[in-house]
């Protein structure tokens, strides 16, 4: 992947250079914990009403590059874009989590009536983050990966074990691949657009991959994900490509070696020094801070900053949580945060 020296920091690294201090931002940074935030949630309505809006969305995805001065701003939207725009509708109660209908443990993914102009509006929000963006701040885009997508689309509903979706794909295989086949598809154009329309880097969250089988990850989180990035890869070959399969424990590996993505994300749950070790030499890392060492703050958080940059000193690495901020953070913990992280070695 070619390296230009106009790069911006956290995109340099996820195409394979070495900087000190590592790159720094943090997964859901653009939400609920920030009070301007949440004064302007206040203000539009709901939830999906802001991701909707490319001007509030705009706006939100801004809002702790302005705060804190990170290095990466990620795109402010959900994981459940894809169904909406395969055509199940799509709310997000007051209190509650997101809801799609028709579930389709009930109902056929192929009677759906595809809306693809949800994704436009996505697009507008990131051409409109990007001509605000200081050219030293990444634009990083996103999308769900299949197997996580999928476990929503079936069961209507986030679920703890994903027992719907696990045994849909037992019983049905080649139903159940069809289904896939089609989050493939529609993933690999809303991403391309993303990508057009200035998303410099894009992450794929697999934020389910713990649930499955060793046998069923590499059926449907490794070989989707490979499928995604080997043809993005074609339309767009120097956008680094970050997986982040949560849960993965030791199938992190396979995962690293066979999907093709550039940079691997690490939840909370791994040793870094495990990691470096068994990663392919120089491959970029992203993490893995726990969100609840932050959210304590203190020693604690002080201490697991230096073991996670220690153990990834020499390999491009870009700090990060190891899943999401927790929405009860306080602003100074993160304030603290990029402090530790900016401090030489």
């Amino acid at each position: 992947m070619n390296i230009d020296p106009a790069d911006p920091p956290l995109l340099a690294v996820l195409k394979g250079e070495y900087r000190h201090p590592a790159p720094l931002w943090l997964m859901r940074q653009a939400g609920r914990y920030l009070p301007e935030y949440r004064a302007l949630r206040a203000e539009k309505g709901g939830f999906l009403e802001l991701v909707y809006d490319s001007d509030a969305a705009a706006e939100i995805t801004l809002q702790p590059i302005r705060r804190f001065g990170l290095d990466g701003a990620i795109l402010f939207s959900d994981i459940l874009i894809v169904p909406h725009a395969i055509g199940q509708t799509l709310t997000f109660g007051p209190g509650e989590g997101p809801q799609l209908s028709p579930a389709l443990i009930g109902a056929d993914w192929r009677t759906l009536e595809p809306a693809p102009h949800y994704l436009t509006r996505i697009y507008e929000t990131v051409a409109k983050v990007r001509a605000q963006l200081d050219p030293s701040v990444t634009m990083l885009g996103f999308a769900g990966s299949p197997w996580t997508v999928a476990t929503y689309m079936v069961a209507g509903h986030g679920s703890k074990d994903h027992a719907e979706t696990r045994q849909l794909a037992y019983q049905d295989p080649q139903a159940f691949q069809e289904l896939i086949d089609k989050i493939v598809a529609v993933t690999v154009e809303y991403l391309s657009g993303q990508i057009e329309a200035g998303a410099q880097a894009i992450q794929l969250f697999d934020s389910w991959a713990g649930s499955l089988s060793p046998a069923q990850f590499e059926q449907w989180i490794i070989a989707p994900n490979a499928a995604i990035t080997s043809q993005l890869k074609a339309r767009h070959p120097d956008t680094p490509v970050i997986g982040f399969p949560k849960g993965a424990g030791a199938k992190l590996v396979a995962y690293a070696t066979e999907t093709g993505v550039d940079a691997v994300g690490l939840d909370e749950t791994l040793d870094p020094e495990w990691a470096n070790a068994v990663l392919p030499k120089g491959m970029p890392v992203q993490g893995n801070l726990d969100p609840l060492a932050l959210m304590a703050g203190g020693p604690a958080l002080v201490s697991a900053v230096e073991r996670i940059r220690k153990a990834f000193a020499g390999r491009p690495h870009v700090f990060n949580l190891g899943h999401g901020i927790g929405q009860f953070t306080p602003i100074d913990h993160v304030e603290t945060l990029v402090e530790l992280v900016r401090r030489p070695l």
